[in-house]
C-alpha cells in the first residue's frame, strides 16, 4: 500500500493537490467522500467539488464507515481520494458519542473504535491511497470543551495517519510543501 497524507488549512488547495496526484497516477480513481449535505450551501460545495473532478471519477460515499469502505474499494488498480478525514472524524463524534449529559469528554469509545479500525486498515490496503485533511491546530483556541476536543482529536488522527503514511505534505495558498517523502 502506498498512502499519502495532504493536509493543509480550509480552501488552501489540499483537494485540488490530492486529485492532480490521482489523475497523474494512471490507475482507476475512486473518490471516497466523506461530507454530507446537510444544507443548501454543503450541498453546493459537494456538487463542486463533483463537477470538477474528471467525470470517469467514481464517488462513493463514506461518511463514517470508512474503514469499510476503504477495505471494500481498494485494488492494487485504484487509486483512492479521501476527501476528507476531519469531516468524517467530525461525523463519527456527532455519531458515536453522546455529549448532552456531563461526562469525562476523553472517553469516547464510538470515536476510538472508528479511528483505530481506519488505522489497522491503512497498511493492508492494496493500490495507493491518498487522504485529505484539514489542519485545524494553527488557529484559534475553541471556546467550547466540544471544540477544542474536536481540535486535539483531529490533531491526534493526523498524527497517527502521517506516520503511516509514506508521503506527507502541507498546503498552505495553493503551494505544497513536502513533510515527509519515503
Amino acid at each position: 500500500m502506498a498512502c499519502e497524507l495532504i493536509i493543509g488549512g480550509a480552501r488552501s488547495g489540499k483537494s485540488r493537490l490530492a486529485e492532480q496526484r490521482a489523475k497523474r497516477d494512471g490507475r482507476e480513481v475512486v473518490v471516497v467522500a466523506t461530507a454530507e449535505a446537510l444544507d443548501p450551501e454543503m450541498a453546493e460545495r459537494i456538487e463542486q467539488h463533483r463537477r470538477d473532478r474528471p467525470p470517469h471519477w467514481r464517488t462513493v460515499e463514506a461518511p463514517r464507515r470508512l474503514a469499510e469502505t476503504l477495505a471494500r474499494e481498494a485494488g492494487p488498480e485504484r487509486v483512492l481520494v479521501v476527501d476528507c478525514l476531519t469531516l468524517w472524524l467530525s461525523n463519527c463524534m456527532v455519531q458515536t458519542e453522546d455529549f448532552s449529559r456531563p461526562r469525562n469528554l476523553r472517553q469516547l469509545p464510538g470515536l476510538v473504535a472508528a479511528r483505530e479500525a481506519l488505522l489497522g486498515c491503512l497498511p493492508e490496503l492494496p493500490g495507493r491511497v491518498v487522504l485529505v485533511a484539514n489542519e485545524v491546530g494553527f488557529g484559534v483556541v475553541p471556546e467550547t470543551p466540544l471544540g477544542r476536543l474536536f481540535r486535539d482529536e483531529a490533531g491526534r488522527l493526523n498524527q497517527r495517519v502521517a506516520a503511516l503514511a509514506e508521503r506527507v505534505t502541507l498546503v498552505v495558498a495553493g503551494l505544497d510543501l513536502e513533510l515527509k517523502a519515503n
